[in-house]
């Protein structure tokens, strides 16, 4: 089954898909609590409901209440977003977004972060990447 594409989502829809994937499973009343300036809850319900039916979540019932959760595990849609970024921002280069990253002026580096990176580096070329 082809995985259903983030980017196609409008801007309320895609921030309840974000809550749920900053929450892993949520109630409607969940979800309103992480939207800014947040709808009623019958329309995020309904929301809810047509990106179920979209095939972007899915739900389970507890007791009385539905729990609805993304279907694209939050693994796979960082990858898939972040090979977007990439593309988009960097002409599909993934040493330019690492260099980018790193040359963030705010980005705080520690040694052992940078050793991890060496490290990771390191088995790349081992693999022929």
């Amino acid at each position: 089954m082809r995985q259903p594409d983030l980017s196609n989502l409008g801007r309320r829809e895609r921030q309840i898909v974000e809550a749920l994937y900053r929450l892993g499973r949520a109630s409607v009343h969940d979800v309103l609590g992480e939207l800014p300036d947040p709808p009623s809850y019958s329309a995020v319900r309904a929301m809810l409901g047509k990106l179920e039916q979209k095939g972007y979540v899915t739900h389970e019932q507890e007791g009385p209440r539905y729990v609805y959760l993304p279907v694209v595990s939050t693994e796979r849609a960082r990858r898939r977003a972040l090979r977007h970024l990439v593309d988009t921002f960097f002409e599909g280069s993934a040493e330019r977004a690492a260099l980018a990253l790193i040359q963030l002026s705010d980005a705080e580096i520690s040694d052992e972060a940078l050793e991890r990176l060496a490290e990771l580096v390191r088995r790349a070329e081992q693999e022929g990447r």
